[in-house]
């Protein structure tokens, strides 16, 4: 063909070719899904016509059945029925704003153990306790609406509304980690004193808490001797696995020793604070007024009782050295079940330098919550 002298093909193109090929595939594909499609609701008509027919109801009961069907969807649909698994973050309106976070299902007691490592009434006592705290945050002198609150309260991002329930239960429970006094304390001598160290008032150890390399402060610093990132905690705790005395924030590359020495509890101890009772008589004469049994990254002092160790060890020092470490295998336990219940703090995870002393500082007020109430733990989460 000729235009104004031009020579126009009358085939087409490559692209054009391959253009109107991918379009027919298209087509075909798509006709041969909507004759499938027919064929399957043409299948599911005739079943359905099969089973009403094998039912030998009449018509009045056909409608009579999907209008119980209608009503048994919108009463779920409504929240009449209780949800097996509650989703938490949905909440039905009561009355007011702390109200609207009560959960208003009923979930069984496997499933608060299995989401939250604890039982329901546990649960209702923690939320009692932290009620005021968290109500006075939503607003100031408590003189704002009950709407501005609500609308404030579903603004919070995650990272807020974790702030604000740190900063309660550290306001809550300010007194759930504290040194033992008074019954406390008999039950804590009583109980290592029949593991043969008598005068004794806890466990001491080190853990490493795993983080990402920090991007506001010196990497080298957090870099410990296991080559990973990490933040110490200094934790002190009974036989009973209670946290009794902690330390946490500084860098994964500071030794023991020196996070004892940097610690309150060596000042606590030097002037008398901790080990306040009537001193007792050890064996080989040695005089003292209370102390902790720590491994051998501890130097050995008045208040700290390390191992003997060493490859030739005399008959007494290997059965001192094994009675130490089975009571000193208290602390160990302890850290496999606050890293094993709270698995954020088992492996390296992004956080904030500034606030990640009191999570955990957190993790422990729950964990003596849990031991307090009698939850027990379940071997499997290690």
């Amino acid at each position: 063909m000729d235009v104004d002298g031009d020579v126009v093909h009358d085939t087409l193109s490559k692209a054009e070719r391959a253009a109107v090929a991918a379009a027919m595939n298209m087509i075909l594909i798509r006709c041969q899904l909507q004759r499938t499609e027919g064929r399957m609701r043409a299948a599911i008509r005739a079943r359905r016509k099969k089973m009403l027919q094998s039912m030998h109801v009449d018509e009045e009961g056909i409608v009579a059945i999907c209008d119980a069907v209608l009503q048994v969807c919108y009463d779920m649909g409504c929240g009449a029925f209780p949800r097996a698994t509650p989703k938490w973050w949905m909440k039905r309106r009561t009355e007011g704003v702390w109200e609207d976070l009560r959960q208003c299902d009923d979930p069984t007691e496997d499933y608060f153990k299995e989401k939250l490592r604890m039982s329901p009434r546990v649960f209702r006592e923690i939320a009692e306790a932290l009620s005021p705290f968290l109500q006075r945050r939503m607003g100031v002198g408590g003189n704002i609406r009950e709407r501005d609150m609500q609308l404030r309260l579903g603004r919070k991002s995650r990272l807020v509304a974790v702030r604000d329930v740190t900063s309660a239960l550290l306001s809550a429970y300010r007194d759930k980690i504290s040194w033992p006094t008074g019954l406390q304390k008999a039950i804590v001598l009583h109980a290592f004193a029949d593991k043969g160290f008598p005068n004794c008032h806890g466990c001491i150890d080190c853990t490493h808490i795993y983080i990402d390399k920090p991007g506001n402060c010196p990497g080298e610093d957090y870099y410990d001797r296991k080559r990973f990132f990490s933040v110490q905690a200094q934790v002190v705790v009974d036989l009973n696995l209670r946290v009794l005395d902690m330390f946490v924030g500084y860098p994964g590359s500071c030794h023991d020793v020196r996070i004892v020495h940097l610690s309150s509890l060596r000042a606590r101890a030097e002037a008398g604070e901790l080990f306040s009772g009537p001193p007792v008589m050890l064996p080989l004469g040695v005089r003292t007024n209370g102390y902790l049994p720590g491994n051998n990254g501890y130097p050995p002092s008045e208040w700290v009782v390390v191992p003997y160790g060493g490859v030739l060890q005399h008959p007494s020092e290997m059965r001192f050295d094994n009675k130490q470490k089975t009571a000193r295998g208290a602390v160990e336990r302890a850290f496999g079940r606050l890293k094993g219940m709270w698995r954020l703090f088992l492996r390296s995870h992004k956080t904030n330098m500034e606030t990640l002393p009191q999570r955990f500082v957190v993790v422990c007020i729950l964990h003596n919550i849990l031991i307090d109430a009698g939850i027990p733990f379940d071997d499997n989460l290690l």
